[in-house]
């Protein structure tokens, strides 16, 4: 049938490899990970950036292109037919060699070099699998995580690593026995030791214990089993020994040791003594060698693990119980797919040594990675599921590549105790349900704004309808699984709208929307500014462009009572939205201590971080920063560098500098004499995430000598930030345009947050501010 699906309305076994295998036709390079029954295929694809079509031409316009990392897992008995699929459909033109790593590279090393016509290289595992460890715990955020079988809401603690301090550590690789290797680096690591009790022990012991072949399901048994039917417990043993070495009563004393009897003892429960016995056994030896080489963490992984709840409880408990709670068990949500990662960077940082001018593809292992959600499957590796059968089914893992190196923002206190998030969606479920309830309602007004921004494409109705379908089918999910991709949290669910927006090719869908409140705010921000240099007296004058940054923080198209406001006929003018600023005491009023610290310090410089288009960047933050510039401190503004919602992007705000300062003099002279600066932070939310910020930012940062941060906006202060602690001198500033957040904060819709906060350490070798 031409539309590629058999008579029985089921796709065709060639729809259902192209579904999987995306972005084939521009991918560049391949990479294999073969194991016993389960590939890995890794290759990198080119994904064209468009901006909308104009009156004057129907087509999108191709203006930008970024790399997208693919990872698919799938049944060995289906390698053939993707291999030929590849063949079929991606020009392999220009491509001599692949790399191959895996258990069982030497049954499929032919096959592909056959198919593909390519020249097929081995690579050490356990090389690739350090190189994909590293690679995930510098670029996936939420990519470790720790097993608490004890929390009510969700079992999964994700906990962001820093990869500078992460080294030394353990990997602790659990398959048919147990290979404990100590990592240093990238290129620097050794197998210190191992034991032969692993999965492989599990497996056949369970065999003939249970009469079952099944590893899965055998796992499955040790679930609904109780070891206490047969192990000795140290509550079933007397002696005057045991109370002065004070063992808790249910401490298992001896494993089996009840079996004297076995017709009393159910298989499940043979099964969990047998699991507990193999994982304390694995849990010990882990903490020994973490003492003995001084490794600060220990990851567990391999097929005894992975998908296993319960091997992950029981090995979680083993290592707090050895370590004396002093160390915790750690898993990486994609796991299975760490030697394909590895064995796709090695080839790549291969091809770039040995080319003489290497190409972004060559370098974009170098660059900073963020995880594609809406290119990935719908539960991690991490996550119990059944395993993948002989029938057409995968796993797929996407990255897409950020074009710039990104690095955590200098002048946080400390990077381990910064969590961008005020709100922890996995743990809280009230605020789940409302912010997903929130994200549903919101798809028919971002659908309509896309429209608008895109009205002159023939197919911009069906992909609209494509945007709605995935991302309400990807909320359902987070509904009843909350921690599928990693910690949910309003940043993520945003994210995740942006990234099906853009694979639909909406890369701007409140464009439209922008360009017409940019035009109608620049040329009213003159007149603002008027009415502010005619306030004299100092403390006025700065409370009023105080209480102008918090107006302008009300044209928002990312909040409900917001919008309802700009949609009325007429719209939402600046003076309305200043009437709009509650009398004072504010819900967190630190306003005098900020009018107090500019009365008497000169600030060196300071970086702005900016939130919505129009009315707010250029009558509510442009008047701020400019009563800066009057006191001789530098300002840099800091935007967007990718749409998202209504939020200014860098390049939108570099176009209208023109139109700004042919307005006022005082910054076109600030713009001349490069003291008043526009950057990106390298972004695309309407969150602000700090330890993510572009590398080129956070250098200048630490050259001007930044001492105060002004974080600006709902999103980047209120639900990212709003905890978050600075060397320097901070000031957050937001206007709450949602009912439920007013609520929780013990506030009303349009409340306001001024929370301005002194530095808690001074730069090495500067003064936080100077004296005036």
């Amino acid at each position: 049938m031409g539309d590629g699906t058999l008579g029985t309305g089921e796709p065709s076994a060639k729809t259902s490899i192209g579904n999987v295998l995306r972005n084939l036709k521009n991918a560049k390079r391949y990479a294999f990970d073969i194991g016993s029954s389960i590939v890995k295929i890794a290759y990198c694809s080119s994904v064209p950036h468009y901006t909308a079509a104009t009156e004057l031409s129907t087509k999108r316009n191709e203006h930008a292109e970024s790399f997208r990392l693919h990872f698919i897992e799938l049944h060995v008995s289906k390698f053939r037919e993707c291999l030929e699929y590849i063949r079929e459909e991606c020009s392999l033109q220009g491509i001599e060699s692949t790399v191959c790593t895996g258990s069982n590279i030497d049954a499929y090393q032919q096959m592909i070099s056959d198919l593909l016509s390519l020249r097929c290289v081995k690579l050490n595992e356990m090389e690739c699998l350090v190189k994909g460890n590293n690679f995930l715990l510098r670029n996936v955020l939420d990519e470790s995580f720790i097993y608490n079988h004890k929390s009510e809401s969700c079992n999964y603690v994700f906990q962001t690593i820093d990869p500078s301090t992460v080294f030394p550590y353990l990997i602790v690789n659990i398959s048919t026995g147990v290979s404990i290797y100590k990592v240093e680096s990238d290129d620097k690591f050794e197998r210190i030791g191992g034991s032969s009790i692993g999965g492989g022990t599990f497996h056949g012991l369970g065999n003939l214990l249970a009469n079952c072949n099944d590893f899965d399901k055998l796992m499955q048994l040790a679930e609904s089993g109780d070891h206490r039917n047969v192990d000795v417990l140290v509550a079933d043993m007397q002696g005057a020994m045991l109370e002065s070495l004070c063992l808790g009563d249910d401490l298992i004393a001896g494993s089996f040791g009840k079996c004297e009897d076995t017709t009393k003892i159910g298989k499940v429960d043979l099964i969990r003594s047998l699991l507990l016995m193999i994982s304390n056994s694995i849990g010990q030896i882990s903490v020994l060698y973490a003492q003995m080489t001084k490794a600060k963490s220990i990851f567990v992984g391999g097929y005894f693990v992975r998908n296993h709840a319960i091997s992950m409880r029981t090995i979680s408990y083993a290592i707090n119980y050895w370590s004396h709670g002093k160390m915790a068990a750690r898993f990486l949500r994609h796991e299975g797919y760490t030697a394909a990662i590895g064995a796709f960077i090695k080839q790549n940082e291969n091809v770039a040594a040995a080319t003489l001018h290497p190409s972004s593809l060559d370098k974009c292992h170098e660059m900073s990675w963020k995880e594609h959600y809406a290119g990935c499957s719908a539960l991690g590796r991490f996550v119990p599921t059944a395993p993948l059968s002989s029938t057409f089914e995968a796993g797929r893992f996407e990255m897409e590549c950020c074009n710039m190196k990104l690095q955590t923002f200098p002048l946080l206190t400390s990077y381990e105790d910064y969590i961008p998030d005020t709100v922890n969606l996995n743990d809280d479920v009230d605020a789940r349900t409302y912010w997903i309830s929130c994200m549903e309602n919101s798809v028919q007004k971002t659908l309509t704004k896309a429209l608008e921004s895109d009205r002159h494409s023939p197919d911009a109705q069906q992909r609209a309808d494509l945007f709605r379908d995935r991302y309400l089918s990807h909320l359902k999910i987070l509904k009843q699984k909350s921690f599928a991709y990693g910690c949910c949290n309003v940043r993520n669910l945003l994210d995740l709208r942006e990234q099906i927006l853009n694979e639909q090719l909406f890369d701007d869908a409140f464009l439209c929307q922008k360009q017409m409140e940019n035009g109608m705010a620049v040329q009213e921000l003159p007149s603002v500014l008027q009415v502010i240099d005619a306030i004299d007296d100092f403390r006025e004058r700065q409370m009023a462009v105080c209480k102008g940054i918090l107006a302008g923080n009300v044209f928002d198209w990312g909040a409900k009572e917001a919008v309802k406001m700009m949609e009325t006929h007429g719209g939402l003018s600046f003076s309305a939205a200043l009437k709009l600023i509650p009398e004072r005491p504010w819900l967190v009023d630190e306003l005098d201590n900020w009018l107090s610290a500019v009365s008497t310090k000169r600030y060196r410089c300071a970086a702005i971080f900016v939130d919505n288009s129009g009315g707010d960047v250029l009558l509510g933050v442009i008047p701020f920063a400019r009563e800066l510039l009057k006191m001789g401190t530098k300002v840099i503004v800091v935007c967007n560098w990718s749409p998202a919602l209504n939020d200014v992007t860098y390049q939108e705000l570099i176009a209208l500098l023109p139109e700004i300062c042919s307005g006022d003099q005082i910054i076109a002279d600030a713009v001349k004499e490069h003291r008043f600066e526009i950057e990106h932070s390298g972004q695309g939310s309407p969150c602000l995430d700090l330890r993510r910020v572009n590398a080129k930012l956070c250098e200048k940062i630490k050259k001007d000598g930044i001492d105060l941060v002004v974080i600006e906006g709902m999103g980047r202060a209120l639900h990212t930030n709003y905890y978050a602690e600075f060397a320097c001198d901070s000031l957050k500033v937001a206007v709450i345009k949602t009912k439920w957040l007013a609520d929780r904060l013990g506030g009303a819709i349009f409340s306001t947050i001024f929370k301005f906060r002194k530095g808690t350490l001074r730069l090495k070798g500067k003064n936080t501010a100077e004296e005036s």
